[in-house]
């Protein structure tokens, strides 16, 4: 159990690895695919940090609705930046959405691109064939990496050649990402050392900070996320206590910003059921572990469509 003294030495800490995160990035041109709020959420940052970026989707009605989600975004950023300076909060914004280009031609975007991040919906078919098209389009020095929160990076690279393998790995962001400072990044056992010392120093240069781990299921928050999340469901199953009072012993007691059953429907209930789920039926070491069997509680309410706050009632009503 943490003391909070602990967790007081260490904040520090973690704000000084922070602040020394401006690490040089070779990487100038910067593509990424899916203009959702994850994927419009890396652009921004991108762009913030003075980096070129294409933000790529089927259509050009979801573009302009991921080049909405960036104006309000750096709308709320160019406040605190200059809270009495109207004008100079226009010229931030401006500033850093001319640095985004939109387009629907995702070999063009890929073909100028040093590093190329996927933020697609999580289907592994569909992953698996934007990065056969992208090992095709992108420079042969090019990165390629996928957000994935939950599918192996191995699988989904698996219709690549051996060379594109080894400049293949996960950068999982955190939603929302202009606030989110943590990046996992996911090195599979055919990536090349320095792909991942070149990803390590783009996400430093755009101020996150990195967490490196290998390619197994979750990565490293998921992975100790959900089984958390998935014994306070069955806490709740077992009639020990209510969700309120679960997420307020865990909130005051643990010191979490958030309780579980509050985490669970910021995410979507789907999300979590989707990804434990899966792990249950094949996860690589996870296939059958009782920590992700189904739950009946979860299945519900994903059948009833109580999705969380997407939806207006979750675990909790909103």
């Amino acid at each position: 159990m943490f003391r909070p003294s602990s967790l007081a030495r260490a904040v520090p800490r973690a704000r000084a690895f922070a602040s020394t995160a401006a690490a040089q990035s070779a990487i100038r041109r910067v593509a990424v695919i899916g203009g959702g709020q994850m994927g419009s959420g890396i652009a921004q940052v991108a762009a913030a940090h003075k980096h070129d970026v294409t933000l790529v989707d089927v259509s050009q009605e979801a573009l302009e609705r991921g080049k909405g989600y960036m104006a309000k975004s750096l709308g709320r950023v160019a406040k605190k930046k200059f809270p009495e300076d109207a004008q100079a909060q226009s010229r931030f914004v401006e500033e850093v959405l001319g640095r985004v280009s939109l387009s629907t031609d995702l070999k063009a975007a890929a073909g100028s691109a040093g590093l190329v991040i996927e933020a697609a919906v999580e289907n592994i078919k569909l992953k698996q064939e934007l990065f056969a098209g992208l090992a095709a389009a992108a420079p042969e020095d090019a990165i390629l990496a996928s957000n994935t929160s939950s599918l192996p990076i191995a699988r989904i690279a698996a219709p690549l050649s051996a060379e594109r393998k080894r400049r293949m790995i996960g950068l999982h962001f955190f939603n929302p990402v202009p606030q989110m400072k943590l990046v996992e990044v996911v090195r599979t056992d055919e990536a090349e050392q320095q792909v991942v010392d070149d990803a390590v120093a783009f996400v430093k240069g755009i101020g996150k900070v990195p967490a490196v781990c290998k390619d197994t299921p979750g990565f490293i928050v998921n992975r100790l996320l959900l089984p958390y999340t998935m014994e306070a469901v069955r806490l709740l199953e077992r009639d020990v206590a209510s969700p309120r009072d679960i997420d307020t012993a865990m909130k005051l007691g643990a010191g979490y910003p958030m309780g579980p059953f509050e985490l669970c429907d910021y995410v979507g209930l789907d999300t979590i059921k989707f990804i434990v789920d899966g792990w249950h039926k094949e996860g690589q070491g996870l296939a059958g572990d009782k920590l992700f069997a189904p739950s009946a509680k979860l299945d519900e309410l994903v059948k009833k469509g109580h999705l969380g706050v997407k939806t207006g009632r979750g675990f909790y009503e909103y």
